[in-house]
């Protein structure tokens, strides 16, 4: 098997006095408990250093959880969350209502999927490639409930850094924003996410056809028709292509 990749150390290091103290239930009179283990020491009563966990790389944390280590999995959830969080936050917005639940689901989707994993890219990029495919799928089957596509998503709190040192500026970019995913969230769902998988999140043809189950033409055709309509909705929006100037104007 290919080997896995090496990126983010994860260092599992117990607090002081953890797993170094006990409580018994066979004490002595009254069968009182045991007295918890303070921080060892040595004869002369110097206090030693606590033990500290092996750091695990991400070959050895997937190789634990492919084994049912409990403490490998916990450092997968601690090494993956943080990138399931960012994906998450460039597609939905920060505050989106789903945020936590769309999250669970994607570590738990993330550890079903070990088994398909080959290391053929960084742990980071198949993470964020599972979580996006959670939330397409999963946004999809909520369709009843919630829209695909959200055009009243924080853009300023996603993964879209709209933050310059002009505070006008800031406010022109983020009122761009807000118009282009209105026009985003007017055209078809499948082709809108496309459009921002590709143009916004730097997701490849290839890695779209997975994310969304179709084939990389399909992904591509997608994309061309989501961008036509998309740049057809702008140009015919004379609030955004007066503020899309301004910001030429301002380069």
């Amino acid at each position: 098997m290919p080997p896995t990749p090496t990126g983010k150390l994860v260092r599992l290091v117990p607090r002081e006095g953890e797993g170094a103290g006990f409580t018994g239930g066979a004490g002595g009179a009254g069968g009182a408990s045991a007295p918890v283990e303070g921080p060892r020491r040595t004869p002369s009563g110097v206090r030693m250093q606590a033990t500290r966990a092996p750091i695990l790389d991400d070959a050895e944390i997937l190789e634990g959880v492919r084994r049912g280590d409990p403490s490998a999995a916990a450092a997968l959830h601690d090494r993956a969350r943080p990138q399931v969080d960012r994906t998450i936050q460039r597609l939905l917005g920060r505050r989106d209502r789903d945020q936590e639940d769309l999250a669970q689901l994607s570590l738990i989707e993330i550890v079903r999927s070990l088994r398909g994993f080959r290391g053929e890219c960084s742990l980071d990029t198949w993470t964020s490639r599972v979580t996006a495919h959670t939330v397409f799928k999963e946004l999809r089957r909520r369709r009843t409930e919630r829209k695909v596509f959200d055009a009243d998503a924080d853009v300023g709190a996603s993964g879209l850094d709209v933050s310059t040192t002009d505070p006008d500026r800031d406010v022109t970019m983020r009122s761009a924003l807000h118009r282009v995913r209105h026009h985003l969230a007017a055209i078809d769902s499948v082709k809108a996410w496309t459009v921002l998988l590709h143009d916004v999140s730097g997701y490849d043809l290839r890695e779209i056809a997975e994310i969304t189950e179709v084939s990389v033409a399909a992904a591509q055709t997608r994309l061309v028709r989501g961008r036509r309509e998309l740049h057809a909705r702008i140009e015919s929006d004379p609030e955004l292509r007066e503020i899309l100037e301004q910001m030429r104007g301002r380069a």
